[in-house]
């Protein structure tokens, strides 16, 4: 048993009030469960049923027919639900009567409006094109893209007003998720919309059936009246009458609706243009669009706008369609001469110039895009290297160094991973930097930051991915693979270019040597002199050490950063040179600043100046001397080369040692000598401004010399193989002669100015007063000459122990054996002794005797001389 629905019920109009033939939405509850359980609807008491269109349970459109009533309900009946009310009303309007010849403007809806004097529908209003929904159901869309629909059905679309409509396609993009039932109601609606149409023929008879009776009445009569008047065509007859009648009527009607006829001849043909135009307003609105997109920036609406118009229109024979079409064929050409333009702008990002170029891809440009990029942006790097150049050489020219764009980019933010310098700077660090140093940093920017993304172009060039889709089914990336192998020998010859040019600029700047004079007017004209020094060439290398580390990264061949590595094997080479070179002239100036200030070791802090001198070369070659996967060791490449440099650096120190012996007391400067107030034994009652005499400063430079050969020159070698330094063998053992020699040289000067006088006071001392041993009184004593020969020794013993009392037994034992050879040699000279002479020279034999009972060196020394020189003495008596 089936369940009783309730009655329809009308609870809104929509307009409520208007003229006949409005068309109105009704709403309410139970309107129907269908278009065929729709039996009847009335307005105002006037049956709608005819021009009424059922679209859901709560919705029907219809006509508002020329209802008696002013105002009245809506009724609204059906099948399951029977005959039902409304809550609402509606209020019909009279329409004004217009004459015949009135002149009015009236907008007719003609969207599914059914003509019944030509028995066909009329032809769709320009503004009412698309029915809004002809199947009668809700949309329900999915998410079919629309490049799928035009792959799957090619040539046809899915406007109900394109010539080549295809139903699946506008079922697919409208409803390809509804279910089945819904499918089925909207098929019931197209078949009642059919019907309507075969149905009104009919509804037009049956609503006009009592004028047709009476025009057929009116006919009848006035074929009796001629077939009574007997007479065609007779002067005066009533036939010629009508006819002279139905003429003049024609003429009088012809007269009247000329005008009236014109118009609406006008109106018909303005109302076809519109047709046209709405139908083709894609065409006819593209050149606009066009630009317009142009301007935003929309190149992507553009190039699909123009694809479908190529498709639908490039072989019309319709000259409207044609003239419109070469004007969109104008503006797409002048699109692409715009977006090559673009494309060979710079600077530009990576992410433009593939967007360009895949642009002009979908347009079908001439020629090659990408390559033409690509030569534009290998044409500006250069530029912008050489530009670098000259910039910092006007720079220098004009005396204005200026902070690089390097260094606002360092400044104003750290550097990413790959950066050049990773230590903050002094503000006015860039006013102090050498100019070659600011260039290659600056030049540094240009390669790392262009390179990457102009070897990255090329690479997308080659494995076809610059190109979209309607690219590869045009077969563009086959044919840029193809391109690519044909021209992979210029775009290495390009990097290759690059990094030449890189190079040179370098070389120019860094290396003028290297270069030919033809090279030189190219790539250097720096007017700078001045030799960088061993830590700004450090810089520089570190800087191209990342550009070759950033162009390694990007898998470029290693023969074409060949020539880098060229470069910083002569860059490396030259900073060791430059550093030793500069360290030798380090060393003078710390040999410059000997303040003679000894410690308990008669040390002064010049040999542990000199050493730190050394140790802080061996750092700062540290980088340089570093060798990095692929690199030369500089050391192994020109061992001897740098072993000599160090063995000269160190003779330097040797021979300013060696000329701090030999300078004078005027040339000393006073200024900065001082006592080592720590040892209150040394010079003891000497001041500050303490001048030390030449057989003082000969003591200090050996006891230095005794030091340099014990500990400074073993701690050089420990420090040289630490630094990969070869050959330290020949270094220490070269040096530790050339010290060694040094050493006896300056010994020997001593000696000579120590031992000379006493030697040489010996033999007038002995004979004074005309002493004669043959011929001598009877001794009392030691005589004077021999005590003041224990004097003067005792004062050198002094003077060498103040300094160093390691020097002490090797100065000594020369004195007393010169002095025991100079007593020999006096002895050997004397023809006879008496008994007091010998007696006297018994004499001081006992006092040597009596002298080793005492102890302390100066007493031990003394007596060694004494024993000596009675020994001496005896052997010759003796003999």
């Amino acid at each position: 048993m089936s369940r009783v629905r309730q009655p329809p019920l009308v609870t809104g109009i929509s307009p409520n009030e208007g003229t006949s033939w409005t068309k109105v939405t009704i709403r309410g509850e139970n309107l129907g469960t269908g278009p065929a359980d729709l039996v009847g609807l009335s307005i105002c008491g006037h049956n709608c049923l005819l021009t009424a269109e059922w679209m859901s349970a709560s919705k029907i459109v219809c006509r508002v027919g020329p209802a008696k009533d002013d105002k009245g309900e809506i009724i609204v009946s059906t099948k399951s639900g029977g005959h039902g009310t409304s809550t609402v009303s509606f209020k019909l309007l009279k329409a004004e009567k217009i004459g015949i010849l009135d002149q009015s403007a009236v907008w007719v809806d003609e969207m599914n409006y059914y003509d019944m004097r030509t028995d066909r529908y009329k032809g769709i209003s320009p503004l009412s094109l698309r029915p809004s929904n002809p199947l009668g159901i809700d949309f329900d869309k999915g998410k079919v893209p629309l490049k799928d629909l035009e792959a799957l059905f090619p040539g046809v679309s899915g406007e109900f007003t394109s010539e080549n409509f295809s139903a699946t396609w506008y079922l697919i993009e409208n409803h390809s998720v509804t279910s089945f039932d819904q499918l089925r109601m909207a098929a019931s609606n197209l078949k009642k919309q059919a019907t309507k149409k075969n149905e009104g023929s009919l509804a037009y008879v049956k609503g006009g059936l009592s004028t047709f009776f009476e025009a057929q009445d009116a006919l009848a009569a006035i074929h009796q009246r001629l077939e009574s008047d007997g007479t065609e065509r007779v002067e005066g007859s009533m036939t010629q009458r009508l006819e002279n009648v139905l003429n003049r009527a024609s003429d009088t009607a012809d007269t009247l609706f000329q005008e009236v006829l014109g118009r609406k001849d006008k109106a018909d043909s303005t109302r076809n243009a519109l047709n046209v135009l709405q139908r083709f307003k894609f065409l006819f609105n593209l050149p606009l669009n066009i630009e317009r997109n142009i301007q935003k920036g929309d190149y992507d609406v553009v190039i699909n706008d123009y694809e479908k118009a190529k498709s639908l229109f490039s072989n019309t024979e319709v000259s409207v369609f044609k003239k419109v079409y070469a004007e969109v064929e104008t503006r797409i050409g002048a699109l692409k001469i715009l977006l090559l333009d673009k494309l060979l702008e710079t600077p530009s990002t990576l992410h433009d110039q593939k967007r360009y170029i895949r642009y002009l891809s979908d347009l079908h440009a001439s020629g090659d895009p990408a390559w033409q990029c690509i030569s534009a942006q290998h044409k500006w790097i250069l530029g912008l290297m050489q530009n670098c150049k000259e910039e910092f050489i006007n720079y220098q020219r004009e005396g204005d160094p200026r902070p690089s764009a390097f260094s606002r980019i360092r400044d104003t933010a750290p550097l990413n991973k790959g950066g050049i310098l990773h230590t903050p700077r002094h503000s006015t660090w860039h006013y102090e930097t050498p100019q070659q140093v600011q260039f290659v940093e600056k030049l540094s920017d240009v390669v790392i930051g262009q390179l990457p993304n102009f070897w990255k172009l090329w690479i997308s060039y080659v494995n076809g991915s610059l190109f979209s889709e309607t690219g590869e089914k045009s077969g563009q990336v086959e044919k840029s693979k193809k391109n690519a192998r044909q021209r992979q020998n210029d775009f290495k010859k390009m990097i290759e270019e690059v990094t030449h040019r890189l190079v040179k600029l370098v070389r120019g700047a860094l290396l003028p040597s290297t270069l030919t004079e033809l090279e030189l007017r190219l790539y250097g004209g720096w007017e700078n002199k001045t030799e960088l020094t061993g830590p700004w060439l450090t810089q520089v290398i570190h800087i191209v050490r990342i550009i070759f580390e950033a162009l390694v990264a990007l898998e470029i061949p290693n023969d074409l950063l060949q020539v880098i590595q060229d470069l910083l094997l002569e860059l490396r080479h030259h900073c060791l040179l430059v550093t030793l070179h500069h360290t030798a002239e380090d060393v003078k100036r710390v040999a410059e600043k000997e303040d003679w200030v000894v410690d308990n070791e008669g040390i002064t802090s010049l040999p542990a100046q000199f050493e730190q001198c050394m140790v802080q070369m061996l750092q700062s070659l540290k980088e340089p001397m570093e060798t990095k996967p692929g690199e030369v060791n500089i050391l192994q490449l020109d061992q001897d080369q740098a072993s000599e440099l160090c063995v000269d650096i160190i003779k330097v120190f040797i021979n300013c040692l060696e000329q701090l012996s030999t300078k004078t007391d005027r040339d000393i400067d006073t200024s900065r000598m001082s006592v080592d107030q720590a040892s209150p034994n040394l010079f003891s009652g000497i001041q500050e401004d303490f001048c030390p005499t030449l057989e003082q400063r000969l003591l200090i430079i050996l006891s230095n010399c005794q030091y340099l050969e014990k500990h400074t020159f073993l701690n050089l070698a420990e420090h040289f193989e630490r630094h990969g330094f070869t050959g330290t063998e020949k270094i220490t053992r070269v040096t530790v002669h050339a010290v060694k020699e040094l050493d006896e040289s300056l010994f020997d000067a001593y000696i000579e100015r120590k031992s000379d006088p006493i030697v040489g006071s010996l033999e007038p001392g002995i004979y004074a007063g005309h002493f004669d041993w043959r011929d001598c009184g009877t001794p009392t004593g030691v005589r004077n000459y021999l005590k003041e020969a224990l004097v003067n020794i005792i004062t050198v013993h002094a003077e060498v122990f103040t300094v160093s009392k390691d020097l002490v037994p090797r100065v000594l034992s020369r004195i007393i054996e010169g002095v025991a050879e100079e007593m020999s040699r006096l002895m050997q000279c004397v023809s006879s002794f008496s008994k007091n002479g010998a007696i006297q020279v018994y004499t001081h034999f006992q006092f040597a005797t009596l002298s080793g009972k005492s102890n302390g060196p100066i007493v031990t020394i003394c007596r060694i001389f004494i024993i000596q020189s009675a020994s001496c003495l005896c052997s010759w008596v003796i003999s």
